[in-house]
């Protein structure tokens, strides 16, 4: 297969990586504005040749699209492979803003063309035996879901003035695993958001955002959410689920590199040394995904994570923005729309 992949940064070179990794991605075409992260991919990955735009990307003949750019370009990107007929990979959001996402969806809306969007939890082999335990009955009625992300230092102030806050940018992988989960969807929500006084105001305070927040999820048959989130763990990356029913309870991310320090004495799980970061903790998920992205490419499975899926998390990241902003309880009809 020849995939293509627009956006070279962060998450986009390490995309890089791991589609260059599967057996049956013979070819890489890549692009992205700055032409050094394009020649740093082709120089480390054979198998990559880079274009000078993603039109040129679209005009190559690939058999698939990832979308790697910046939040900002999704949807026209979106739009664009779409609308050639190009089955697409789309990191989340599917847009900069709920608008936007709501465009996006109404036209595609009856499209055959294959989308999926990338929520990567969905594919770490943890929280799949957890929604299996759920599905399965195993655990009785589920009254309880606690989700974590706990980022280790934040990103760049240039990414966070862009990232439309950190329940659209963070806490949009709880919401969706406690969607996925439980295959509940939200009701109700209530924020609430802090910011480190130590932290410049040029990185939070000035786009209204937080360092801390955590959310209380109302699902549609009563379960309970609970979502905590920061990006000042210094400790390492956190990622976590538990998930308590009446009959048993489990939990994913409870391995080695758990960035937690027993206090227990004669306790000395877990071993280390902590993740650092979501590309070591989800390697594995990374992987699975877009093995999975090419197999809907070529026609193999359906799409795992349509647009109306991801719809369903970003409403509730808009019912917890306004409602951490105006200190009260937001319904998801409310904001969606």
């Amino acid at each position: 297969m020849r995939i293509g992949l627009i956006g070279l940064g962060r998450i986009g070179a390490f995309h890089a990586d791991t589609l260059a990794a599967l057996d049956r991605v013979d070819e890489l075409v890549v692009t992205d504005p700055v032409t050094a992260a394009a020649d740093a991919v082709t120089a480390r990955i054979p198998k990559a040749t880079a274009v000078g735009s993603p039109e040129a990307l679209l005009d190559a003949g690939v058999d698939g699209v990832v979308i790697a750019a910046a939040t900002s370009a999704h949807a026209e990107l979106l739009l664009a492979s779409a609308g050639r007929g190009i089955p697409t990979f789309c990191e989340k959001p599917i847009a900069g803003s709920a608008d936007e996402a709501v465009t996006v969806r109404d036209r595609l809306a009856g499209s055959d063309v294959a989308v999926q969007i990338g929520y990567p939890r969905r594919f770490d082999p943890a929280f799949v035996a957890a929604r299996d335990a759920v599905r399965s009955g195993q655990l009785g009625r589920v009254h309880t879901v606690r989700s974590t992300t706990l980022d280790p230092a934040p990103p760049p102030a240039a990414y966070l003035a862009g990232s439309g806050g950190i329940f659209r940018d963070c806490s949009v992988h709880d919401f969706d695993a406690v969607r996925w989960v439980t295959g509940q969807e939200a009701v109700e929500v209530y924020a609430v958001g802090a910011v480190d006084p130590d932290a410049p105001a040029e990185m939070y305070a000035d786009h209204g955002d937080w360092t801390t927040a955590s959310v209380l999820i109302t699902l549609a048959d009563g379960t309970v959410g609970v979502v905590s989130n920061t990006r000042t763990n210094a400790r390492g990356y956190d990622v976590r689920l538990e998930v308590h029913g009446v009959l048993d309870a489990v939990a994913a991310g409870l391995d080695e590199g758990l960035p937690l320090r027993p206090t227990q004495p004669g306790i000395t799980w877990p071993g280390g040394p902590p993740h650092s970061f979501f590309m070591d903790r989800l390697t594995a998920a990374f992987r699975a995904e877009l093995a999975t992205f090419c197999a809907v490419a070529a026609g193999e499975v359906t799409s795992p994570c349509t647009i109306e899926d991801a719809m369903g998390t970003a409403w509730i990241a808009e019912a917890a923005t306004v409602s951490a902003r105006e200190k009260r309880p937001v319904r998801i009809d409310e904001v969606a729309r």
